[in-house]
């Protein structure tokens, strides 16, 4: 299976170093006529300095490359967003190569070279969480998701930044080997494999650290211990000791999000934790973790994650 990763100028090191990884370590387990065969092709063959100041070395440019790759992806940089031009023949090899195979895609802003290709128009896209808005504006005919880790339109997919390349490639080998290659490949790199690309970029868990103290970390730890209740504002204005108004804004601020939509988030990650882990009814699982009912649970994945509790349990459930 032949797979080019397009590499420019100021590349994310791990944008190309995951893809690489993933798909090296999936060859471990494949047989020779079945393996991932990956190209590096950029705008021309030699040397290219990536943002960490790492050298990479590409070995074809792209007007030397004709074969259509079963997959093609290109992979971000901080300095993609910036740039407004690209050479002609660069992007018409873009779309060239885009039409002839079976899947394309970006990893992180990559998606910026394919917009300027007309590579997004009508799609449904993301990218990294700081560069959303300018994708947005760049490219007003793509039909951006700011908070997914990655989104597949057809055979377009593009991911969010850096490490969800990771999961963007896992994906792509449980497409095409099944999951559990896929885990087999999560658990050599030590990597989760459950994150699928209708989970949000953003966690609770992202904005606490150990032992903190502050508002976000204190709201957290009351609501991970009162899961099952219904929490309102004024419940957790009281639990951290401030007025309602107060509260509101200092959270909104440290957390970059609602305190409804933290708690929700809250509950949807434990939620997915013992759908993942556990045989529990889907009722039991609503019930403990704060949902109304198991179909409140249901409405809540659909507009959250885009899937059911019972289609996420079947994907990603470990239990013997």
């Amino acid at each position: 299976m032949k797979l080019v990763i397009v590499v420019l100028e100021g590349v994310q090191a791990l944008d190309v170093a995951a893809p690489m990884d993933v798909f090296s370590e999936a060859n471990r387990f494949l047989p020779p006529h079945q393996q991932y065969e990956i190209t590096l092709v950029g705008l021309q063959a030699g040397g290219v300095r990536c943002a960490n100041g790492m050298q990479l070395h590409v070995g074809t440019g792209y007007l030397d490359h004709h074969e259509q790759p079963d997959l093609l992806l290109v992979a971000g940089g901080p300095n993609l967003p910036e740039l407004h031009a690209y050479p002609a023949p660069f992007l018409a090899w873009l779309n060239t190569m885009a039409a002839g195979s079976r899947r394309y895609g970006s990893v992180c802003n990559g998606a910026f070279p394919l917009g300027h290709a007309g590579l997004l128009n009508g799609k449904e896209v993301t990218a990294h969480w700081h560069d959303v808005d300018r994708l947005i504006a760049r490219f007003p005919r793509a039909r951006v998701r700011p908070d997914k880790i990655f989104v597949r339109d057809g055979k377009l997919f593009t991911s969010a930044g850096v490490t969800a390349g990771v999961d963007l490639c896992l994906a792509l080998v449980t497409e095409d080997w099944g999951h559990k290659l896929a885990l087999r490949i999560a658990k050599r790199l030590i990597v989760y494999i459950r994150r699928d690309g209708g989970q949000s970029q953003y966690s609770p868990y992202l904005a606490v650290g150990p032992k903190e103290e502050t508002i976000v970390a204190k709201v957290l730890r009351h609501v991970t211990e009162h899961l099952n209740e219904p929490l309102s504002i004024e419940q957790l204005a009281d639990a951290v000791g401030v007025s309602r108004r107060t509260f509101s804004r200092s959270f909104a601020k440290d957390a970059a999000m609602t305190p409804s939509a933290f708690v929700e988030q809250v509950r949807i990650d434990f939620s997915r934790k013992l759908l993942e882990e556990t045989d529990l009814p889907l009722k039991t699982v609503a019930f403990r973790c704060g949902f109304r009912s198991a179909n409140h649970m249901r409405v809540v994945f659909a507009k959250r994650l885009d899937t059911t509790p019972r289609d996420y349990r079947e994907r990603f459930n470990n239990v013997a």
